[in-house]
């Protein structure tokens, strides 16, 4: 089959003929993909600058953000069945350890990331995981249009549902970067809490894309006034929260720059350096949120809320053999919402 894959640091992602996989274990089950999301981790890992420390060894599939149909399953699995259309949790866990029981699985000890880990992931025509990780979707669902859910969706979700209890109908929310990840974020916020919610980026395109997605403002951080334009919108003192969807280059030295004394600072994304004087932390009182991927349940709870109307996943999508293209799109700020690689 064909598969999209990591062969050397700082080269782009090379189409290549791989064995097909096959069930190994009773839990086991092999998907027919239907849509893989380009995801910036998946830079960091071309870029040799890995989520995962030492970074595994070249080559192997990339693609840790997929749905599709179930093609074959494990003597032990009953849940699907083949032609189910699923969405796929980025991480496959253990269910015993303290972690998984007690719904915290994305801690997991033995956890296994297909696509990031070293083991192979969905930017292929087929992909083995574990029905712990398979999420049913249903009877007729897109997975290509839905496959953002799997790691965009649920990591937003959970850094949102983290806030739910922290924010008042007076709060305001500022969300840095309307990318795979943001533009989820602005819908989960105006879903799930009463905050208002202002967007900024680096693309105007994308600020309009916020404001129709329910932003009450969009500010381009290159603007020289940005600080001043942001803080203006919250009465001069700053957002109550600053939801990093980016966590590199000026994103955490903005979001602080804007921050309102005892205010939240959420970061997701990553790549960048935090540096804030302790001082500035005691005196003015910041909290510091760090958020990995969401859990199971809550990516269940979100593909729920997907078939209530409650989230929209915008798409751009390309062939499998155009990998390269979306790799290089995503890059350089050219993807409107999320890119999705169609087998």
């Amino acid at each position: 089959m064909k598969a999209g894959q990591f062969v050397r640091p700082f080269a782009p992602p090379v189409l290549q003929e791989v064995e097909r996989p096959r069930i190994e274990s009773p839990t086991d089950v092999v998907v027919r993909i239907g849509g893989a999301g380009v995801c910036r981790t998946d830079l960091h890992i071309l870029d040799g600058v890995a989520p995962l420390q030492p970074p595994p060894p070249p080559p192997f599939t990339l693609g840790h953000e997929n749905a599709g149909w179930v093609e074959e399953v494990g003597s032990d699995v009953i849940a699907v069945r083949r032609g189910d259309p699923v969405l796929l949790h980025p991480g496959i866990t253990c269910g015993l350890c303290p972690a998984c029981r007690q719904g915290e699985d994305m801690f997991c000890p033995r956890i296994r990331f297909p696509g990031v880990d070293g083991s192979d992931g969905g930017y292929a025509e087929f992909l083995r995981t574990s029905i712990r990780a398979v999420v049913p979707l249903a009877p007729g669902a897109e997975p290509a249009t839905l496959s953002p859910l799997a790691d965009a969706g649920v990591t937003a979700y959970h850094a949102v549902r983290r806030l739910v209890g922290t924010i008042r109908a007076d709060s305001v929310v500022l969300v840095l970067g309307v990318g795979g990840l943001g533009h989820l974020g602005i819908q989960l916020l105006r879903e799930m809490t009463p905050a208002r919610v202002l967007a900024a980026d680096t693309r105007p395109e994308r600020l309009e894309l916020a404001q129709q997605l329910g932003s009450e403002g969009g500010y381009l951080t290159t603007d020289a006034t940005f600080v001043e334009q942001v803080r203006k919108a919250c009465d001069g003192q700053g957002p109550d929260v600053v939801l990093d969807f980016v966590g590199e280059d000026s994103t955490p030295e903005l979001a602080f720059r804007v921050l309102r004394r005892g205010g939240t600072y959420s970061v997701v994304g990553y790549g960048g350096v935090l540096s804030v004087p302790t001082v500035s932390v005691i005196t003015q009182e910041y909290h510091v949120l760090g958020n990995f991927v969401g859990t199971y349940r809550d990516l269940t709870e979100l593909v729920g809320l997907e078939r209530r109307g409650g989230v929209r996943v915008i798409v751009r999508k390309y062939p499998l053999e155009k990998v390269a293209e979306a790799v290089d799109d995503l890059r350089h700020g050219r993807v409107v919402g999320r890119a999705v690689l169609i087998p």
